[in-house]
C-alpha cells in the first residue's frame, strides 16, 4: 500500500517536474545555421533567457568596454528577431517585433561582423563582413566579405567601442514607406519607431547577457558606404554589441531602498 502511494506520488511530482521545466527551459533547436549562397539562415528564435522584462529593465545600460570574446550566432540571431524579426501572421501580413506607424516598416538592418566575432559554436566562425537581415527569411545575405569594424569607427567619429565590438547593427531608413501615407509627419513617426527598435535592441541584449550601446554621433554618408546602403537608406542608428568586459549588477532591493530615501 505504501509503496504504491510512493510510486504514484513520484509520477506525480515528475509530472509536475517536466511540466514546468517544459515551460521555463528554453525549447529545443528549431533550426541551425545553414549557408545558401550567399545567404546565412540564422537558427530559428526561441526562449532563450531566464531574465524578466522587469530585470532586463532594470539592468539595461549602455555599455562600451568589452571582453575579447564573440558572441554567438543564436545571440546575434535573437538580437535580429528582436529588433524586427516576424512575430505573426495575420491573413498573409507579417506583423513584426517592433511597433510601426501604419505597419509601414521603414527600417532595414545591416549587419557588420569582425573577424572571429560570431561563434557558430563549432569552432567556426561567421565570415567577417557586412550582412543585410532579410526579416521573412530571417537570415543574413552577403554585402561584401572583409573586416570593416575600422571603417566604421571612421564613419563614427572614431568611438573606440565601435572599432572593439565584435559586431555592430546599422540601423536604416527609407523614409519614402511612411511618408507616402502620412506626409512630413511620417518622418517623426519613423525616428519613433526607430526608437522602438532601439529598445529591443537594449533588452534582448541584455537578457543574453551582452550589452550595446545606441549610437548618433556619425558622418552619415561615410556609414551609408561602409555597408552598401541603397541612396534611399539613410542611417540613423548603430548598435556595437559584444560581451561587456564589466557586467552590470543591479538589485530590486536596492532600488526600493532608493526610492524610500527619495520618498523622504
Amino acid at each position: 500500500m505504501r509503496l504504491g502511494f510512493a510510486l504514484s506520488f513520484l509520477v506525480t511530482v515528475l509530472i509536475v517536474v517536466y511540466v514546468l521545466f517544459s515551460l521555463y527551459v528554453p525549447q529545443g533547436d528549431l533550426g541551425g545555421v545553414e549557408v545558401v549562397g550567399g545567404e546565412l539562415l540564422l537558427p530559428l528564435p526561441r526562449k532563450v533567457s531566464f531574465i524578466t522584462v522587469e530585470e532586463a529593465i532594470l539592468l539595461r545600460k549602455s555599455v562600451r568596454e568589452w571582453r575579447d570574446s564573440p558572441i554567438t550566432i543564436e545571440q546575434l540571431s535573437m538580437i535580429l528577431w528582436a529588433s524586427q524579426g516576424v512575430v505573426e501572421e495575420v491573413d498573409g501580413w507579417l506583423r513584426r517585433a517592433a511597433p510601426s506607424a501604419g505597419a509601414t516598416y521603414p527600417l532595414e538592418i545591416y549587419v557588420v561582423v569582425g573577424e572571429g566575432g560570431v561563434s557558430l559554436g563549432d569552432g567556426g566562425y561567421v565570415e567577417a563582413g557586412v550582412y543585410k537581415y532579410d526579416y521573412r527569411r530571417h537570415s543574413l545575405r552577403l554585402v561584401k566579405s572583409g573586416d570593416f569594424r575600422s571603417d566604421l569607427w571612421q564613419a563614427t567619429l572614431r568611438q573606440d567601442w565601435v572599432r572593439e565590438a565584435p559586431v555592430s547593427l546599422v540601423i536604416c531608413a527609407v523614409y519614402e514607406r511612411t511618408t507616402w501615407r502620412y506626409g512630413e509627419r511620417g518622418v517623426r513617426y519613423v525616428h519613433i519607431e526607430v526608437g522602438h527598435v532601439g529598445q529591443n535592441v537594449y533588452l534582448m541584449s541584455t537578457a543574453l547577457g551582452l550589452g550595446t550601446v545606441a549610437i548618433g554621433a556619425f558622418h552619415d554618408d561615410e556609414v551609408a558606404r561602409v555597408v552598401n546602403a541603397r541612396r534611399d537608406e539613410r542611417p540613423l542608428y548603430v548598435f556595437p554589441v559584444g560581451v561587456p568586459l564589466r557586467p552590470h549588477k543591479a538589485d530590486f532591493r536596492e532600488l526600493q531602498d532608493l526610492y524610500s530615501g527619495l520618498r523622504r
